[in-house]
């Protein structure tokens, strides 16, 4: 599946693009489209099969999943 993530910081983008390329998980960290976002302003691209429960830490704020070319929000930070 491919996700856009959203981040509360910029150095949270920083953080989590570092740990899922340890994990050998594709991450492309690129602007996000205010309809998305008014936070940091960058986001990252990945494509992830697995559980999003186990790439999810307190830097990031919200997960849409692309299909179709629509967004559809999966996970929101409480």
């Amino acid at each position: 599946m491919e996700y856009t993530v959203i981040f509360f910081t910029h150095s949270g983008a920083i953080k989590f693009d570092r740990k899922l390329k340890a994990k050998n998980i594709n991450c492309e960290l690129m602007p996000v489209p205010r309809s998305l976002s008014s936070n940091c302003g960058i986001g990252a691209k990945i494509v992830f099969d697995g559980d999003l429960r186990d790439i999810i830490d307190d830097e990031v704020e919200k997960i849409f999943q692309t299909q179709d070319h629509q967004k559809e929000l999966v996970y929101e930070a409480e």
